[in-house]
């Protein structure tokens, strides 16, 4: 997968770090990292990343809603984390979701499901 410019919605300062050191290393670039409902979408507009990492809980919004309406302006491959899978894919039964905790290798091929790349074995 080539690398991307990657917009993180994280509430926890901590997982958003290691996040962010997870897909560094994987050779993309994180555009911003936001912990609220209003400032993933402000961020999504303002940077149009090439994919969001989304944790669909936050405690100031949540990130199901932040994409809903992102998703209304403009598309954009995401990936959901949660604790709850099943509950995102009661919302929205086409997202990509992956259950926390996970492995990097997870991470990558939700990725490239969520933009659409054949994943390499």
């Amino acid at each position: 997968m080539k690398p991307l410019s990657v917009l993180l919605v994280e509430d926890e300062v901590l997982i958003a770090m290691l996040y962010t050191q997870v897909l560094e290393d994987m050779g993309h670039t994180i555009c911003a990292t936001e912990s609220t409902e209003a400032g993933a979408v402000a961020a999504a507009a303002r940077y149009e990343p090439d994919m969001m990492i989304v944790d669909a809980r936050l405690r100031d919004g949540s990130g199901i809603s932040a994409m809903t309406k992102i998703l209304l302006t403009r598309q954009v491959p995401h990936v959901f984390v949660s604790g709850d899978v099943s509950g995102v894919k009661a919302l929205r039964p086409d997202a990509v979701v992956i259950q926390k905790p996970f492995f990097a290798s997870d991470l990558a091929r939700a990725m490239q499901l969520a933009s659409g790349v054949e994943a390499t074995a």
